[in-house]
């Protein structure tokens, strides 16, 4: 699998825009190409694409972690260069009109190897995508107790990493175990995260690109 981040507080690559919001493509062997999130500024979105060389026509699916403008704010831009994708959304969040809209109420499989942890707290939904080495979590704002984001992922296998969004997340004995954190966003505890889990941190950032 492949997680290119497209849409962060931080750019990796000096050519990038940073901006308040989180949005990732995420390619995975024999499915779909997915879009993470929109960001909350549908040009920063395309300009930051078009210098990654990723054309948004291509994309065929759009799976939203919740209703928050800093992750649907880049769709009325996006659906102006793409005429045709799928979209995944918590059942809090309606998604655009005249689309083919999935609302995902709990756990479950949306390809053999991409799940959703389904809406969790009735805010959030996550990702996770299922690798020769374990679940990769792939959060928006992780507005949900983590325990039960990590719960929801550990239904379909174990939890090898984590990628996106924390908020105020503290609770850091729960990454124990985990072999890739890459904190973005609204991550409120980076340092700490860092310090405590030195050989498993990634720095996130606009332009990074995490393979498994």
């Amino acid at each position: 699998m492949k997680v290119t981040i497209i849409y962060d507080n931080t750019a990796f690559r000096e050519d990038l825009q940073p901006d308040w919001g989180f949005a990732a493509l995420v390619e995975v062997e024999n499915t779909p190409k997915i879009l993470f999130d929109t960001g909350a500024d549908g040009k920063v979105l395309l300009d930051n694409m078009e210098k990654l060389g990723l054309d948004p026509a291509t994309i065929e699916e759009v799976f939203i972690s919740h209703a928050h403008f800093d992750h649907t704010g880049g769709i009325p831009e996006f659906l102006k260069a793409n005429q045709k994708a799928k979209f995944y959304v918590p059942p809090s969040f309606r998604g655009p009109g005249n689309r083919d809209v999935i609302s995902v109420a709990g756990p479950s499989k949306i390809y053999e190897n991409v799940i959703s942890t389904g809406e969790l707290d009735g805010i959030e939904q996550s990702m996770g995508v299922i690798t020769d080495k374990g679940i990769i979590v792939i959060d928006g704002c992780s507005h949900p107790y983590m325990g039960h984001i990590l719960d929801a992922a550990r239904q379909f296998g174990e939890v090898y990493g984590i990628i996106g969004g924390l908020h105020g997340f503290s609770e850091f004995e729960l990454f124990k175990g985990l072999k890739l954190i890459c904190p973005t966003h609204c991550t409120q505890h980076k340092a700490e995260i860092k310090s405590l889990y030195a050989q498993e941190y990634i720095e996130g950032g606009a332009g990074r690109v995490i393979e498994i």
